[in-house]
This record gives C-alpha cells, sequence and structure tokens, in this order.
C-alpha cells in the first residue's frame, strides 16, 4: 500500500515501454513481419538507454 504513491524511476518507465513493445513485436511476428522488425528494433533502442543509464 505504501508502494500506491512511490513514482516511477525513469527505468523503470523505460522497462514498462520495453516489455510492452516486445509483446506487440510478438504478436505482429504472425501478422506483418515487417511491423514485428520495426517493434523489435523501437525495443532495442529503448534496452541500449536502459543499460547507458544503468551504467552511469
Amino acid at each position: 500500500m505504501f508502494n500506491l504513491f512511490k513514482k516511477k524511476s525513469e527505468v523503470d518507465k523505460l522497462q514498462d515501454s520495453y516489455k510492452k513493445l516486445m509483446e506487440e513485436a510478438y504478436k505482429l511476428q504472425s501478422v506483418n513481419r515487417s511491423d514485428s522488425d520495426q517493434k523489435y528494433f523501437e525495443a532495442d533502442a529503448i534496452l541500449k538507454k536502459i543499460e547507458e543509464i544503468q551504467s552511469k
């Protein structure tokens, strides 16, 4: 309950968006491969940002 008012850090927000993009890419894999590849590319860019922030 005390975690209810805690703000998310930038890394947590990026991880949530990374997870969402990976799920979308997985779902698109069987329908449209090029859209799926685009989602994986976007997710990879977010992962690089996460790693950059954590390395500081």
